[in-house]
């Protein structure tokens, strides 16, 4: 029973098994649970992001132990909690949410210092969520920096 849920928290209830981009698609999976963790104050958003966060470092590592690989393709719930961090303190409307999932994929892709370090460096399910984490906060600063500079929002 422990390793099902673990791998199907780990896959975001299975969309980390799709053929083609599971991490595009993990990503996706994020954006209607930003929209529940919306209604929220922002002490409860984080709090929510932090305590799913907890939990997919747990199901992470699990699945780590199961895959007999660190960070295989099916763990995409380290995604999930990265649109997350990169979504704290952006409104849930169309044009925010197109620029927190692009700007998110970039870091997560790209993965700028210390997001490299961390993803080479940093094992177990901490390090796969970790990254991801560090990913989502670096686009969560752009999207603050440019709303400073471009008032509010565009």
């Amino acid at each position: 029973m422990k390793k099902k849920i673990a791998l199907g928290i780990s896959s975001a209830g299975g969309v980390g098994y799709l053929p083609m981009a599971p991490g595009t698609f993990g990503t996706l999976v994020a954006i209607p649970v930003w929209w529940i963790f919306s209604d929220f104050d922002l002490v409860a958003y984080v709090a929510l992001t932090a305590a799913l966060t907890g939990i997919a470092i747990w199901a992470s590592s699990e699945a780590n132990k199961i895959y007999e690989d660190h960070d295989a393709s099916q763990i995409v719930i380290d995604e999930v909690v990265g649109l997350l961090c990169a979504a704290v303190a952006v409104p849930f409307e169309w044009k925010q949410i197109i620029v927190v999932f692009l700007l998110f994929r970039f870091f997560d892709i790209l993965k700028p210092p210390p997001v490299r370090w961390l993803d080479k460096n940093v094992k177990g399910g901490v390090g796969v969520v970790l990254d991801d984490v560090v990913a989502g906060f670096q686009a969560c600063g752009c999207i603050h920096v440019a709303r400073l500079l471009y008032g509010s929002w565009w």
